[in-house]
Parts: structure tokens; sequence; C-alpha cells
């Protein structure tokens, strides 16, 4: 699981618990500037992943860390898909992250809110 919040120009995604062990990061910075959106999306976990690289993917637990697709970086922090929310990225070394949350709703709208201002 991951919480994510502003701290002033930057969104902060904090990985939490053991999923910092799977997905072999603890936290991600992002200025606001590079962040073009966020959406809830329970669907995402059923789709392809990539290529792991480096990262854990055991399909129905966890899928955690880098993933390679399409000529594109992905970070998943996933074990349940329906709180999963993905954040579109641009300029930085992923170009999503995909990310489970407490409350997906709660979060989008936190994103939205900042990247609008």
């Amino acid at each position: 699981m991951a919480s994510v919040r502003i701290d002033g120009d930057d969104l902060v995604v904090e990985i939490e618990g053991m999923d910092r062990l799977w997905s072999l990061k603890s936290r991600l910075v992002i200025p606001l500037a590079n962040v073009r959106g966020a959406t809830a999306d329970p669907g995402i976990a059923a789709e392809p992943k990539g290529l792991r690289a480096p990262g854990t993917s055991l399909p129905g637990v966890i899928t955690a860390g880098t993933f390679h697709q399409d000529g594109e970086r992905v970070f998943w922090n996933i074990r349940d898909g329906s709180r999963a929310v993905v954040i579109e990225l641009a300029d930085e070394h992923y170009a999503r992250l995909v990310v489970e949350v407490v409350d997906p709703a709660a979060t989008v709208a936190l994103i939205e809110k900042a990247v609008l201002r």
C-alpha cells in the first residue's frame, strides 16, 4: 500500500510496510509540474505488466517495483486492484505510477486539485 500527499510543489508517494521490500522503493518524489493527472482504475491489476526489472510479481498476490512495457517504465505497488490509482507523469523516470491506496477517490481528487492550481 502507498500513501500519497502533496508537499509544496511535489507529489510524494510513500510506500508502506513490507511493500518497501517488494517494490525496492520507499518513497517517490515527483514535481507537480510533471504530474499530468490521476485516475482510479480497479481493472488495471488484470492488465499485462510488462517485463519486471527490478521488482516482484506474484499473480493474484502482489505486483511491486519497476516494470517495462511498450518502451516505458511503470512503477507498480498493488495487492488489491480495487484500490488502484494510476498517476500519469511527463518527463520523469517513470511514465506512470500504479499504486494501491486506502481511498482511491480522495487520492485522485487530491492530485487533480494540486495539478490544476
